[in-house]
């Protein structure tokens, strides 16, 4: 399925945004997710479906002043 990470087109067979996060190598415990504009709490990551088109957004943490 097709969708945008980051901005990015990719392909992947994840259905659910653990899913992808495990197969794109992202650590789950220090990102902050949106789908489709809205925020998605950790503890939905396992069941967070996603679908062909979808917009998914991962930000790290910065540091600095």
């Amino acid at each position: 399925m097709k969708i945008q990470l980051n901005g990015l087109p990719i392909d992947t067979t994840a259905h659910t945004l653990a899913e992808l996060l495990r197969e794109q190598q992202i650590d789950t415990s220090c990102v902050a997710s949106a789908l489709n504009g809205q925020f998605v709490p950790r503890a939905r990551y396992e069941s967070q479906a996603l679908t062909a088109g979808c917009e998914l957004e991962v930000l790290s943490p910065m540091q600095g002043g």
